[in-house]
């Protein structure tokens, strides 16, 4: 089954684990509630940039990728393609792809004549800023596929750090998070904890298990969210490997 809550909070007060990705899924495929309809909003805002890069990947401009993937996200929404969803094909990602390539198989004559976010805006656009940013990836030399695998990965680690952003805004330490996280993702190799003691006005022990602490919390938000990219918790060992792997090649 696909796991949806867990009685063990999380610091801070805050669930382990929240409604998974496929959940929600279901609730908007299953019923028209306001709260299925905005989390599914949500996850589409998530993956929007990933499905672009792939559509892009496979040779369409930009403006027609762009193009394409809101209406993608449009028939989403509007529920085209949940009517025959089923948590048991696969992981949350391949369904999004699976779905988004049968889009560009039978639809792209009609959606390319589409204006531009005509019907909705998933996210508001900075044509420069996505475009760099696709052109930056895409030039490790990866295929479509590969490139959006790394892309829903680099997603997953967004919503990791947003998470744990509004946990340590939450308690009041929203500037001591942003410090701490140069260490905790290796922003700064160069950074030590002497350097950073001093300038957050605290021992080094102290700052170390500060790190170890949001380490130890950074591990279970990981988790949590690569749970909810698959229908069965089984699948998450598999999922937090997967993950490493796209993150670790060149």
């Amino acid at each position: 089954m696909a796991r949806e809550k867990a009685d063990a909070p999380g610091a801070l007060g805050q669930p382990l684990f929240a409604t998974t990705h496929w959940s929600i899924i279901l609730a908007a495929a299953e019923r028209e509630t306001p709260e299925a309809a905005a989390a599914l909003e949500e996850l589409c805002r998530t993956y929007w940039y990933p499905l672009y890069a792939y559509v892009r990947h496979r040779g369409h401009s930009t403006e027609d990728a762009q193009d394409l993937t809101q209406e993608f996200f449009y028939r989403l929404l509007r529920k085209d393609y949940l009517s025959e969803v089923n948590p048991r094909r696969g992981k949350f990602r391949s369904f999004l792809l699976g779905a988004m390539n049968h889009f560009l198989a039978n639809e792209w004559d009609r959606a390319r004549r589409l204006k531009r976010g005509g019907h909705i805006s998933f996210v508001s656009l900075d044509e420069f800023t996505v475009e760099q940013r696709y052109l930056n990836e895409q030039a490790g030399g990866r295929t479509p596929a590969q490139l959006y695998e790394r892309a829903c990965a680099m997603a997953v680690l967004a919503k990791v750090l947003s998470r744990l952003r509004a946990e340590t805004a939450a308690a009041g330490q929203a500037e001591r998070f942003e410090e701490l996280k140069l260490i905790l993702m290796g922003e700064r190799p160069s950074l030590t904890y002497t350097v950073l003691a001093a300038k957050l006005g605290t021992t080094e022990a102290a700052l170390k298990m500060a790190v170890k602490r949001l380490r130890r919390r950074y591990a279970e938000v990981l988790r949590d969210e690569s749970a909810q990219t698959v229908a069965d918790d089984l699948e998450v060992e598999q999922e937090l490997a997967q993950l490493r792997a796209v993150l670790s090649s060149p």
